[in-house]
């Protein structure tokens, strides 16, 4: 791919951006894009961040590291399955993790995180279709555990997370979308989830739209930035 393409898909999604969330009543910058860059060459990451992108989403921890030490001056967000023997070192790494799943792995988290004298904030994953294939907490469960999450030490409870079924249009999104904006204000109602539980993190490159007039605070985008990771660009 030409140098100055990726420049021009970070243009042209923050213009969309920008409209779906003026049709949700909020400004641009109340949307935070996450570029998800797992599987892609650093170059195009470089690229990315010169566009101006300051957010990367990563999935696995290896390929993280060395991207990390190449542009410390990100944010890195872990986007991944976390397993409990990885918790220290998604810790280390890590600016945000989106996908704590369970009360173990909050526990794992706010262990490492007080070891090593820091606060991490983090999502909870929400499995919105309760699907076996996905990670993520069961919506009835949710009440629980956010009220077993949100005094954890180390830990600092920010909202939630979710990748909803696979959907032809974006529009079938939209009921999941809008049942995990619900499930947000209740649990900052009924949970114990406070104030400081706002975001959403919601929307990737199908549906971002959708999901940013639904009330993602965080969209998480890949293919239309980078091109998927066969190596085919758009």
């Amino acid at each position: 791919m030409s140098r100055g393409r990726v420049g021009d898909r970070v243009s042209g999604i923050r213009e969309r951006i920008g409209r779906a969330a003026t049709r949700s009543g909020r400004r641009p910058e109340d949307v935070l894009l996450v570029a998800v860059s797992k599987m892609q060459p650093i170059e195009l990451l470089i690229e990315a961040r010169e566009a101006g992108i300051t957010v990367f989403g990563e999935n696995y921890l290896q390929e993280a590291e060395g991207k990390i030490a190449l542009l410390p001056d990100a944010d890195w967000h872990f986007i991944g399955k976390l397993q409990g023997n990885k918790v220290k070192k998604a810790v280390s790494l890590f600016t945000c993790i989106q996908t704590v799943d369970s009360v173990r792995i909050a526990g794992e988290v706010s262990r490492r995180a007080v070891e090593a004298g820091t606060v991490v904030p983090v999502l909870i994953e929400v499995n919105l279709g309760c699907e076996w294939s996905k990670a993520g907490v069961d919506p009835a469960a949710l009440p629980g555990m956010v009220e077993a999450v949100s005094g954890l030490p180390g830990l600092a409870l920010r909202g939630l997370m979710a990748i909803p079924p696979a959907a032809r249009d974006p529009d079938e999104s939209r009921p999941h979308f809008a049942r995990l904006r619900a499930l947000l204000c209740e649990a900052r109602r009924k949970a114990g989830g406070g104030e400081r539980m706002t975001e959403l993190s919601m929307g990737m490159s199908d549906d971002f739209e959708t999901a940013i007039e639904e009330g993602a605070t965080m969209v998480r985008i890949g293919t239309a930035l980078f091109g998927d990771r066969a190596g085919r660009r758009p």
